[in-house]
């Protein structure tokens, strides 16, 4: 078992990999490939997360953030929370998840936009793949949104 079997597994970089929900076991498996932190973007739901994802993954000697991004109201907010979190230990191999990599791979666009100096054009392009076919209107408006927001503020 590897990190890659995680649903939506993504690798962005050598310290950073983005995906969804993941088992125990491949949480195990991210461990012995050396991440050390976690950061939960989903909300909790007992049918798909698991039981105690912050013991489980401090037990392991990892890092645990949880940041719940709620799937029909995100918000700067979160936003916010998830970027003081990462900037705090994106020098660190970590895993960024949520339910199926959505509001991961977002997240993390919206942070390229603004610290990584990416286009609107390549934050799309980096979040097309795993967005492809999806239409989640709540989620478009709040990412144009966003956008809008952050070449305000660079002005």
């Amino acid at each position: 078992m590897s990190t890659q079997e995680i649903n939506q597994y993504r690798k962005v970089n050598d310290l950073l990999s983005l995906s969804g929900q993941p088992t125990e076991e491949q949480l195990r498996s991210a461990a012995r490939e050396g991440f050390k932190v976690v950061i939960n973007l989903a909300t909790i739901n007992p049918r798909h997360s698991l039981p105690d994802e912050r013991g489980f993954v401090r037990s392991l000697g990892m890092i645990y953030y949880h940041v719940p991004v709620e799937w029909s109201s995100p918000t700067e907010d979160d936003f916010e929370a998830f970027e003081n979190v990462f900037r705090q230990f994106c020098k660190e191999k970590m895993l960024i998840h949520c339910g199926s990599n959505l509001r991961a791979t977002a997240f993390y666009a919206l942070y390229g936009l603004k610290h990584l100096g990416w286009s609107d054009a390549q934050a799309d392009e980096f979040m097309a793949p795993t967005w492809e076919g999806s239409h989640y209107p709540v989620w478009t408006n709040f990412i144009n949104t966003m956008k809008t927001s952050m070449k305000r503020d660079a002005v």
